[in-house]
């Protein structure tokens, strides 16, 4: 019988297999980085094997609930960053610190921003049982992002946004990029566009990546007008 070990890393290497590759994350250092990372660890009471499923996950936590991004999408994300060792991240929304724990091993450092403390002291505590010393964790307003540590080579938003993303695009440095899920209006359902922003200068560039499913995220919602 496979110890524990064993089967986790087996299921990682089948989800990146099955799941990455065929989703068109062919980066061989995302392959390694997402491989390398127990994604059971940062989902409390799943089934191994249900965190390793293309199924819909979500974490709750206190009164906070947090969907996770499917790993093909997350992985894509990723892939479409172009990060190197000198980099550094701001991960949003990550919940318990998964998303975080991948890009620390493409990553110089990844600040892990979350709006609940019982987010923020979990992903610490999973980044200290696995030995990552290159991310450290922010408490506050997601949409606010974390200026004090920025400025940011890369941010990535761990779910969908209808609106708000001016303050995240002020804290990329020149030549960063932002990548999120975005939903105009009028869309349905959780569906969305993966996008790259590319900071050049003062001004902003958009460019479509792929179609995209996620909720949105807590701070991101559209904001109510009046309709005359």
């Amino acid at each position: 019988m496979q110890d524990v070990v064993t089967l986790s890393a087996d299921r990682r290497r089948n989800m990146v297999d099955c799941q990455l590759r065929t989703f068109d994350v062919t980066d061989l250092a995302v392959l390694d980085a997402v491989e390398a990372v127990p994604r059971e660890r940062f989902i409390p009471n799943a089934d191994p094997a249900v965190a390793y499923s293309d199924a819909a996950l979500s974490i709750t936590m206190g009164q906070s609930r947090r969907g996770m991004m499917l790993p093909m999408i997350l992985a894509r994300l990723i892939q479409a960053a172009d990060l190197t060792k000198d980099c550094k991240v701001l991960d949003i929304g990550g919940a318990t610190g998964y998303s975080a724990a991948v890009l620390s091993q493409l990553a110089g450092h990844v600040v892990a921003l979350e709006s609940d403390a019982a987010f923020s002291a979990a992903a610490a505590s999973n980044f200290a049982a696995l030995g990552l010393t290159n991310v450290s964790t922010v408490t506050g307003p997601l949409e606010s992002g974390a200026k004090a540590q920025g400025p940011y080579d890369v941010i990535l938003v761990n779910g969908a946004v209808e609106d708000g993303l001016g303050a995240l695009c002020q804290q990329l440095s020149p030549g960063g990029r932002l990548l999120v899920i975005t939903r105009a209006a009028g869309q349905v359902g959780l569906s969305g566009k993966a996008n790259r922003l590319d900071r050049v200068g003062q001004d902003v560039s958009t460019r479509y990546l792929f179609d995209a499913a996620a909720p949105v995220l807590q701070g991101f919602e559209r904001k109510a007008s009046f309709v005359f």
